[in-house]
């Protein structure tokens, strides 16, 4: 059929079915009669766009996907308190030495005027609506325009008056106030000063030094950024202030309080404030508090961070006693947890352990969401670098988890049933975006961080519902990429399986699945072959790693290890020379098959350490002088051997574990195991002594010790 002409062209496309249908749809979707309040026809009009583009108008919840932490944003609150009420100045006793209060303090004023910003501007509205009205009255009516004019010209007369008779007590006020000081200066904090002050309140006990300390601890913290109370001279009289202001804050507030910090658990807030002196207390607490909160988010140094969370920990009842500041308490501790290094990690998670664990049940739910969503959004990437502090994060969440494990396996339902959805979603319709969903690091630690909290609970609670979902899910995920390239992520299946497995005490077949990655052979060397190369930190592999040295050996080591693993459950179980038929059958056509002699040899050792076990198990079990019914004697088979752990079998799984540390090693020194060998050949010649250029000091690794700072380097870049 030959091309259209111009006419033709012309006729179907003002004339075809199709053209009007589409043109209909866009004309009811951009000529709609807006209605009153507008806001429906805004959500309507929305779902009638998406419907238009994706070819129908309606379209089933199951196939949108959408991110896994969307469980955990339902019920989290994010109110953070805004500084609107008061800015923290507190107002100092003039009998205290060197007091000068601040000249930032709020003005009733500027009060009024930030309350009433929102009204005048409904305010002004109607004025403007009024002087159109006037303004069509004036045209309509000529008599009514003569009476505003007159009356406009007696008001400006009046006005006139006023204003004359007032420009003399003006000027006697301007005179008056150019005589008069200064309302009050800013101070110069000197460390003297500061000195001062802490003797008075060790000593004497001074309320009003404190006070002035506090106002001292807030110009401090707000250092830097914006100008308030007094002005600090040196970085040691900085330094001084914040550790002298952390370190008692928290005593001085029990001493007034008449409260002791040994019984700190047995806290709550009713009690405290029920406390007679807590009105005249809350002030300065609040001030402490919201001080320290604005601290956290402006220093960067991880020693003062690290000090400043051991001291929150101490003082976590004054901060929960303000709901809206234990807001941005958790946000910025959660943050810090989720990004600092392995020291303030940890005790920025001491903080939000305490307030999950020692207050209400509603500080749980915010800190497992909030710690829940920060851990997904790292894993939202395409290469984890640091896989040691994302399983540092998932230990953590789990902890977390067991302080209540009622309502976290509620989330748990909830969240593994969205992975689940995505699941079906991907073998139904073999979307792309599904099946990427499913292997990515944020699927993988959603699955990874379940697992680990069913195994550290299942024999204490009923999570039996919870385990066969989540085997159910990780079986599907591991049969679903059955290709090479996704290799590490089966093996990431297979030791979810076995975690499953082993804290359950339930059989999971999982040998299969190893057999088959064991069988996978290489064709030839690539040009890459001598990368190190690490299972757990990838889950789809590069297409130049599929035929190197360094991928077959280590899956094939790691393919081992889980499948000694396996083994060594159910190694002193009574079918255990059942269950390994067919795995034996199997180990033997692999080392039939396989060429590589390193690799022939771990097969030939697995292989003769399992044979083994089962001539062992089998000659106890013709021994046994119970029946198979007797499922109770035969769950208590070989019970005493169990527990001394010298068998063959046990001893050949330690060796695996040995070598799988040494390769572990190795890979963290970032060398191939061909660099290895080299450098132990290069091992007996001399060394050359080390230079200033070749030593690395990471600040984690000093931490501050028993609340200890290193007060010399905060004088030096403290004020830098």
């Amino acid at each position: 059929m030959g091309k259209l002409g111009k006419k033709a062209r012309k006729f179907a496309k003002k004339h075809l079915q199709s053209v009007l249908k589409q043109r209909r749809k866009t004309k009811a979707l951009f000529k709609r009669k807006a209605p009153k309040n507008g806001q429906n026809d805004t959500e309507e009009t929305v779902d009638d766009y998406a419907g238009t583009f994706n070819g129908r108008n309606s379209e089933s919840d199951s196939t949108v996907i959408t991110s896994l932490d969307a469980t955990f944003t339902e019920n989290e609150t994010d109110q953070i308190a805004l500084a609107s009420d008061s800015d923290g100045y507190l107002s100092e006793d003039p009998s205290c030495p060197y007091t000068v209060e601040s000249e930032t303090e709020k003005t009733p004023k500027d009060t009024i005027v930030t309350v009433y910003s929102a009204q005048n501007n409904k305010i002004h509205s109607d004025l403007a609506a009024l002087k159109k009205k006037l303004d069509r009255l004036r045209k309509k009516d000529p008599g009514f325009n003569n009476f505003l004019e007159n009356f406009k010209r007696s008001a400006e007369a009046i006005q006139n008056e006023d204003s004359c008779s007032d420009k003399g007590d003006s000027s006697d006020h301007e005179e008056r106030g150019e005589d008069d000081p200064g309302k009050d200066k800013e101070k110069n904090l000197c460390n003297h000063i500061i000195v001062t002050w802490c003797q008075m309140v060790e000593e004497d006990n001074s309320q009003s030094a404190f006070v002035s300390l506090l106002n001292a601890y807030r110009t401090a913290c707000h250092y830097g950024v914006e100008s308030v109370g007094h002005r600090i001279d040196s970085s040691e009289t900085f330094c001084n202030i914040l550790v002298y202001t952390l370190s008692n804050a928290d005593g001085v507030f029990r001493g007034i309080l008449q409260t002791s910090s040994l019984n700190s658990k047995n806290e709550t807030v009713e009690k405290l404030q029920k406390n007679s002196k807590w009105k005249s207390m809350k002030s300065l607490v609040k001030s402490f508090v919201r001080s320290t909160l604005f601290l956290l988010d402006q220093i960067t140094d991880s020693e003062i961070l690290t000090f400043a969370m051991m001291r929150i920990r101490a003082s976590l009842i004054f901060f929960v006693a303000f709901p809206s500041l234990v807001q941005r308490l958790l946000k910025a501790t959660v943050h810090l947890w989720a990004t600092s290094g392995r020291v303030l990690s940890s005790a920025s998670f001491l903080v939000i352990r305490d307030v999950a664990a020692m207050f209400s049940s509603d500080h749980f739910d915010t800190c497992l969401a909030k710690t829940s969503i920060s851990f997904l959004s790292r894993s939202r990437v395409t290469e984890i670098t640091d896989i040691e502090h994302m399983q540092f994060l998932r230990d953590c969440i789990v902890e977390l988890c067991c302080l209540d494990v009622q309502k976290s396996s509620v989330k748990a339902v909830a969240s593994l049933s969205h992975c689940a959805n995505i699941f079906s979603l991907a073998i139904q319709t073999k979307k792309k975006e599904a099946v990427r969903k499913i292997c990515s690091w944020e699927y993988v630690n959603c699955v990874d961080m379940w697992v680990r909290l069913i195994s550290a609970n299942i024999r204490d609670f009923d999570l039996q519902s919870l385990f066969f979902m989540t085997v159910k899910l990780i079986n599907g995920v591991a049969h679903m990429f059955p290709g090479p390239r996704y290799l590490p992520l089966r093996l990431k299946s297979i030791e979810w399986l076995n975690c499953l497995s082993s804290s359950s005490g339930t059989f999971i077949p999982v040998a299969s699945l190893v057999l088959d990655i064991l069988e996978y052979k290489v064709v030839g060397e690539g040009r890459k072959a001598q990368i190190a190369f690490d299972t757990a930190t990838v889950l789809k592999l590069p297409k130049h790693y599929l035929k190197s040295k360094s991928f077959q050996d280590e899956c094939f080591q790691s393919a081992v290890k889980q499948l000694a693993f396996h083994f060594s459950q159910w190694s002193y179980h009574i079918s255990f020379p059942d269950l390994a038929t067919i795995p034996l059958i199997r180990l033997r056509r692999i080392l039939d098959i396989t060429t590589l002699e390193s690799l022939r040899r771990i097969v030939k050792r697995m292989i003769d350490q399992v044979e083994q076990n089962v001539d062992f198990v089998q000659k106890k079990r013709e021994d046994a002088p119970f029946s198979p019914l007797d499922h109770q004697s035969a769950d208590s088979f070989l019970q005493l051997e169990k527990s001394s752990l010298n068998s063959p079998f046990t001893q050949y799984y330690r060796s695996v574990l040995d070598k799988a540390c040494e390769r572990k090693l190795h890979k963290f020194d970032k060398k191939s195991l061909p660099e290895l060998k080299t450098s132990k050949k290069n091992a007996a010649m001399p060394k050359r002594k080390p230079v200033a250029a070749d030593v690395h000091v990471n600040a984690d690794d000093h931490p501050a010790e028993n609340g200890i700072v290193n007060s010399k380097r905060w004088r030096k870049g403290a004020l830098e």
